[in-house]
């Protein structure tokens, strides 16, 4: 018995049937089709079982093995018995008929409707297939664990690689092989099965047959492939670990094609492939024998995007060197010897007790100091660079300590060549241990949240979090970088400090609701650990909200890297202090009304004819065509300040404080006008108005929530000296620290405030 299914989408009305090249299948008379039937739970699956004999077209090129062959296709067909072909050309699809085959029911998976296979999938309903073990054999014990390729999927009779690996290895040298693999299997799953499933078998080999598509890399958003591809990777080095605990020998399964990937997967999976070359471990090359040169399988082998067919699976099998398995006994007890080898041994001394070991199997070194010497290691000490390069085994990147300890640096960096290029002090009586952050990537070890390649951000326990730049440049990570932000969703919301250096700038990470909340500072070649400290509600955050006259606030926030998305008055020019007054209070409506907007040949800006201090210079573009349409740059003015307009809003309504600020002269009496208006808008809420402008301190005395400071700072003449520039970001920086403002309780605004934010 034969069950034929297929996945078909239909419209109402219409079915699916199957005509072919036997009686039962109606002799290739679309009149007589057999029709399949669905159901609401498996629905587009179409299927019907189907008694074949042993008859039909004898086939000449079949295997010796697959005496007969049926020919087939499948049919649309419409609510007035109307057909459709799946396919008009002259390619069929077919299934062998074997009459020594077992099984009650065989499941004939022809996959998609119009996607014909040039080699069928089929297998046995009940009982599965499994691979013979001859219990009197002398020869080795092999386990294979791995996901869907690995059990055989779409060959048929799952006689996939492993299977057709099994028959040779028994015959040959008398050897057993277990197939434990599993269906989806990834790392992750791989790993947590791993003690039940394959160490009971007391292997001698273990084959380690994983894909990096179980992983998600052809189907993940673009930003998240170096998180998949690190996240594989150290997965597979903790597999190959597990396996020679267990007293085996690991063989690594190479990576494969998939019929979804890009041109950047396909260079992903080459530099695992070549990685994967330098581990020390054997591993099979398919990418040889099946890799079309663009990370797809070649023509004709491949069932659907994640799987070989019968011919694949033939190529992947014919890639294994049998003579990697011809090993006696005798030399397996070796093999096994040396992987038992001390995990730690020393490789350099003194005589005051200073001493390094490292544990190369993982990647690990450990720095004592019993002496009551403090001890400098710098790429300047060649002695002990030397023995590192020669005896550490050092992999290149950033290596972190297990346990982050006051006064010693949580990392350093590892050059090409294997030498340390950090300077590290180590004090007296110190133990330290450090290992790669490549095993932090491990499943096992931790979450990633975000990997560029370069910078990974990795959830360590459920409030810890290591912040990893292994480049060569500064990271500067803030709210507006939206993958980096929306990764950060991950961790209990909350204020996380750097506990090694809690005072250092941007070394304080809030995470809200919505990801990250502040900016955040990666060194070149550093590893930064933040632990949870408190709740936002338990620190008060201070907004800072330019009101005008000019974009200097926002210059000199820029070099201060407090700046984020840009807010109404940034951009603009106001010199009349009514009119911001005027239109906080009216909700800014009017900023970007076309009605009061007019631009200017002569000055090149756009000038507010309602509030007459009011203009822009950077709101038309080259393309524009100011003089003759301004549809254009009213559209794009709508768009720009209706969203900075919502951040001033959200700003203010989600700080603790607010600290406006404003340049430029003022009079009195419009300051305290302006106040007045503030005071309203801020219901209730602690705000400061900092006036900056070069007039006498008297003009503003007594005034309450009013802070004057007698300084000028003129845009233009920032603009044409960046040292004054700079001077002047300094003196506004320690404005700010006299206030108590800084990169610890400064409130950073989200470009794209949450939707409905204003009804919460």
């Amino acid at each position: 018995m034969y069950r034929f299914q297929i996945s078909a989408y239909t419209q109402t009305g219409e079915s699916i049937g199957i005509v072919g090249s036997t009686p039962e299948l109606g002799l290739w008379d679309i009149t007589k089709c057999i029709h399949l039937r669905t159901s609401g739970d498996r629905y587009p699956l179409w299927w019907r079982d189907i008694d074949i004999q042993e008859s039909g077209d004898v086939s000449r090129q079949a295997t010796s093995c697959l005496r007969q062959k049926v020919e087939y296709k499948y049919v649309r067909l419409d609510a007035n018995g109307n057909a459709q072909w799946e396919s008009l050309l002259d390619t069929n699809r077919w299934i062998p008929i074997d009459s020594n085959a077992d099984a009650s029911t065989i499941i004939v998976d022809d996959g998609a409707f119009g996607y014909l296979q040039p080699y069928p999938f089929g297998y046995i309903e009940n009982p599965t297939v499994r691979i013979p073990l001859n219990e009197e054999s002398k020869g080795l014990k092999i386990v294979v664990i791995g996901s869907s390729v690995a059990l055989g999927h779409k060959a048929w009779f799952l006689k996939g690689w492993v299977w057709l690996l099994a028959q040779a290895l028994q015959q040959k040298y008398g050897h057993k092989l277990v197939n434990v693999s599993e269906v989806g299997a990834n790392v992750t799953r791989t790993i947590a099965r791993f003690p039940s499933v394959v160490t009971p078998e007391q292997p001698d080999v273990v084959i380690i047959a994983l894909s990096l598509g179980n992983e998600g890399l052809a189907y993940c958003p673009p930003h998240e492939r170096r998180a998949v591809q690190r996240r594989f990777e150290s997965g597979l080095q903790q597999l190959v670990k597990m396996t020679r605990d267990i007293g085996a020998i690991p063989i690594l399964g190479g990576v494969y094609p998939n019929g979804d990937y890009s041109q950047e997967h396909y260079s992903l999976i080459r530099n695992t492939h070549n990685r994967m070359l330098t581990w020390g471990v054997t591993v099979l090359d398919w990418l040889a024998a099946v890799d079309d040169g663009q990370g797809r399988w070649k023509a004709g082998i491949s069932f659907d995007p994640a799987h070989p067919n019968t011919l694949g699976h033939s190529l992947m099998y014919q890639q294994i060197d049998h003579h990697l398995f011809d090993i006696n006994k005798d030399a397996l007890a070796k093999e096994k010897q040396h992987f038992r080898q001390p995990n730690e041994f020393p490789i350099y001394f003194d005589n005051a007790g200073f001493r390094i070991s490292v544990g190369i199997e993982e990647k690990r070194l450990r720095i004592i100091n019993p002496s009551q010497y403090s001890y400098t290691i710098a790429p300047y000490w060649q002695e002990l660079q030397t023995v590192l390069q020669s005896k550490a085994g050092l992999i290149p990147g950033i290596y972190i300590a297990k346990d982050t300890q006051p006064g010693t640096l949580p990392f350093f960096a590892v050059q090409e060549d294997g030498a340390i290029a950090t300077t590290i002090n180590i004090p007296p009586g110190a133990d330290l241990e450090y290992s790669t952050a490549f095993n932090l990537f491990s499943p096992k070890n931790s979450q990633v949240l975000f990997y560029d390649g370069d910078l990974g951000i990795l959830q360590a326990g459920e409030c810890h979090l290591w912040v990893i730049n292994e480049s060569d440049n500064e990271y500067n990570i803030q709210p507006m970088w939206q993958e980096v932000c929306l990764a950060l969703k991950a961790m209990p919301s909350g204020v996380y400090e750097d506990p090694l250096h809690p005072d250092a700038p941007f070394r304080t990470m809030m995470i809200g609701n919505n990801g990250l909340e502040s900016r955040v500072k990666a060194p070149p070649k550093s590893a930064l650990f933040f632990q949870y400290k408190c709740k936002l509600s338990d620190i008060s955050r201070v907004a800072i909200l330019p009101l005008g006259d000019r974009c200097a606030v926002r210059m000199m926030l820029y070099k201060m890297e407090y700046d984020g998305p840009a807010f109404p008055f940034d951009l603009t020019r106001t010199t009349n202090i009514a009119d911001v007054a005027d239109a906080i209070e009216h909700g800014f409506d009017d900023m970007w009304n076309p009605a009061f907007l007019h631009y200017s040949p002569d000055a090149g800006r756009i000038y507010h004819s309602k509030w007459s201090g009011l203009s822009f210079a950077h709101e038309v573009e080259e393309t524009d065509d100011p003089t003759n349409d301004m549809f254009p740059v009213h559209e794009r003015m709508r768009v720009r300040y209706t969203a900075r307009s919502e951040r001033f809003w959200y700003a203010l309504r989600h700080c603790d404080k607010v600290l406006f600020v404003r340049t430029g002269i003022s009079d009195r009496g419009g300051v305290i006008d302006l106040v007045n208006k503030l005071e309203k808008q801020c219901q209730g809420k602690p705000f400061h108005l900092l006036l900056l402008s070069p007039q006498s301190d008297d003009e503003f005395l007594d005034l309450p929530n009013v802070l004057h400071y007698n300084v000028e700072f003129n845009p233009d003449r920032m603009y044409d000296d960046l040292g004054h520039w700079m001077y002047c970001t300094e003196v506004m920086r320690g404005i700010l620290e006299s206030l108590g403002v800084s990169s610890k309780n400064l409130f950073w605004c989200p470009p794209k405030p949450p939707k409905g934010w204003e009804t919460r």
